[in-house]
């Protein structure tokens, strides 16, 4: 069997994506690999086709539990004998595997890196014939990465105790070149092919709101898009148990995931989500590495993130189908400060000496900091993620929130150097909302009881709502002439340009949306079905959710709203035709094609 026929009996796909086949080329000839794929572009296959046709077993190297179950649950569908060892398994369970493996049952088997260092498995895999050791986030090695796990440093040394070297092949998506280096020279990876496909999502939408109110602008995104699954990811256990409360509470079909739950909670509520019982997911980021729900919609931060490689991982769940999805980001300066203190009062890493873990902090205030500007910046949001990895990318993309809006520099001279004088007059003693409150003239408790309504400053610029005075503030604080101090309630300062401010005869230019402007499409991405099309289309999904739950399956694990697309389109007659359409492997036919093509030719009949 050819790749390119593994790739369409299996996977029913009629040509490899972008980066794919190089990778698999260089497997297969006995040469490792280094690939930097985005999320969603099809590193698992650069594996998983290999695995079909090398003659012995491959080892995926994964820390993610949930990616193991869900990629072994598709490839089983596809007609691909898979298994996973990891903690999930009874002792029983995990002898019935290990057994079945030695028994060359699985072509594919996926071991947590912790599982590498068992006696068990040691003896399994110094008789087994291993052909390829794929190891998945592979990022994990480097502890300049943002997720560094100590256990992949003993990777090497297994690949050393095997009696045969296998070929090994390495793959993340999301890799600076700092970690790109590590992970080549930590893994040992001998004259690799390095391949990074690009970083760019085209289908992805961007956006960064400041809103007043989180919750509020939170129903209103996920209101405005009934029926659709979505991610929202909170910082902090607590934020996941107010928000989806919130959401239930009006109405919205919403779970939650955090490692505070049971064990058993988590893999009900997990379930709920895949299985399309619940249409939004609130978690923190424990969940979603490595789920491969392909039909997410939309995921919205409902804090900000540490740095921009968590940020750009977690919103890539979004649209992993290829179809348009949404990456809303809700921002506010509390989040900065809250990172801020978690970075610089976390206990450092076991094994550190203090200069390298006082590197690392800088480090990670330097990404944070970063973070920040992405959530602050004017300019193309996809610039500015393409150009942190170090990609090229053009100054306007047609599909981020800035780029879909037209801003005019308005001069608020005026307005700062009110606000520097309010500052100053209450003695640089209070935070952002109460120098706001004041400026605009509200009658609150708190402007009553530090009598700040006899302050001069007090109402003098109640012609500008909050927002716009809080909008100007931290405008203000991105230029320097304002700062905040450090800590969980921080108060507003004079920074070090306010006396210039205060001089005047320069203007101060502050960027504001005047208009919106009309999407420029960057690629033949699928529009919303209409017509005939998209009434087939909800009987296709239909029809797939009954077979998911007669199979115990994910929806998605039987046919990708992609491939479900297609075949609303096409409305293939034959197997043979409904082979044609892409997702659709021999396995998935045979299993399927009967009741779908059924379907299908009931609606025609209809009309």
């Amino acid at each position: 069997m050819t790749k390119e026929e593994a790739l369409k009996t299996y996977f029913g796909y009629d040509a490899f994506r972008g980066g794919q086949e190089p990778v698999i080329d260089a497997l297969l000839s006995g040469r490792d690999a280094l690939a930097i794929m985005p999320t969603g572009a099809g590193k698992s296959v650069c594996y998983q086709i290999p695995a079909l046709l090398l003659p012995g077993i491959t080892l995926v190297v994964s820390p993610l539990v949930s990616l193991m179950r869900d990629q072994v649950t598709q490839l089983v569908q596809m007609g691909v004998p898979a298994a996973y060892l990891n903690s999930t398994l009874t002792f029983k369970q995990y002898l019935l595997a290990l057994s079945r493996a030695k028994a060359g049952r699985y072509k594919i088997i996926y071991v947590a890196p912790e599982r590498l260092e068992t006696e068990g498995f040691r003896a399994f895999a110094e008789t087994a014939d291993i052909s390829l050791v794929a190891v998945d986030e592979a990022h994990c090695i480097s502890q300049w990465g943002q997720d560094f796990r100590p256990s992949y440093l003993n990777i090497p040394a297994f690949v050393k105790s095997l009696p045969k070297r296998p070929v090994v092949g390495a793959f993340t998506a999301t890799a600076t070149p700092d970690v790109k280096e590590d992970i080549e020279r930590l893994l040992e990876l001998r004259d690799p092919l390095r391949v990074t496909t690009g970083f760019d999502r085209e289908n992805l939408y961007f956006e960064v709101q400041q809103p007043d109110s989180k919750k509020a602008a939170l129903l209103e995104l996920v209101q405005g898009r009934p029926g659709k699954c979505g991610i929202v990811y909170c910082a902090t256990r607590k934020n996941v148990e107010e928000v989806c409360g919130f959401l239930q509470e009006r109405g919205v079909a919403a779970t939650r995931y955090h490692a505070g739950l049971e064990a058993e909670e988590r893999r009900r509520n997990q379930e709920d989500f895949l299985y399309d019982r619940a249409q939004v997911m609130v978690a923190t980021n424990a969940f979603g590495m490595g789920i491969d729900k392909s039909d997410v919609r939309y995921v919205v931060h409902y804090n900000m993130p540490k740095d921009i490689e968590s940020y750009y991982q977690e919103a890539g769940r979004a649209g992993r189908d290829g179809l348009p999805s949404s990456c809303i980001l809700l921002y506010s300066g509390q989040d900065v400060r809250t990172n801020e203190f978690l970075i610089t009062h976390s206990e450092p890493r076991e094994g550190l000496d203090a200069r390298t873990a006082e590197m690392l902090r800088e480090r990670d205030l330097q990404r944070l900091r970063k973070m920040a500007g992405y959530c602050r910046t004017r300019r193309c949001l996809r610039q500015h993620i393409l150009r942190y990895f170090g990609e090229f990318a053009p100054d306007y993309c047609g599909a981020c929130y800035n780029c879909l809006h037209n801003f005019e520099e308005v001069d608020v001279g005026r307005e700062a150097q009110c606000i520097i004088a309010c500052v100053s007059e209450l003695n640089q003693a209070f935070g952002v909302g109460i120098v706001a409150e004041t400026l605009c003239g509200a009658e609150t408790d708190k402007v009553r009881k530090y009598h700040l309504d006899r302050e001069q400053s007090y109402g003098a610029l109640k012609d500008l709502t909050q927002k716009e005075v809080r909008e100007r503030i931290r405008f203000l604080l991105e230029e320097g002439v304002l700062t905040l101090s450090p800590g969980q309630y921080p108060v507003v300062r004079l920074g070090e340009r306010a006396e210039d401010v205060m001089r005047g005869g320069q203007p101060l230019l502050m960027k504001t949306v005047k208009e919106e402007l009309p999407a420029a499409p960057r690629r033949a991405v699928p529009d919303e079905l209409e017509g005939p099309a998209a009434e087939l289309f909800q009987r296709l999904r239909n029809l797939r959710a009954r077979t998911a739950r007669m199979q115990g399956v994910p929806a998605y694990v039987v046919f990708t709203d992609r491939t479900l697309r297609e075949m609303a389109l096409a409305r293939p007659r034959t197997v043979a035709e409904l082979r044609a359409v892409s997702g659709v492997g021999d396995a998935k036919a045979s299993r399927y094609g009967k009741a779908f093509l059924a379907e299908i030719a009931a609606f025609e009949g209809e009309g």
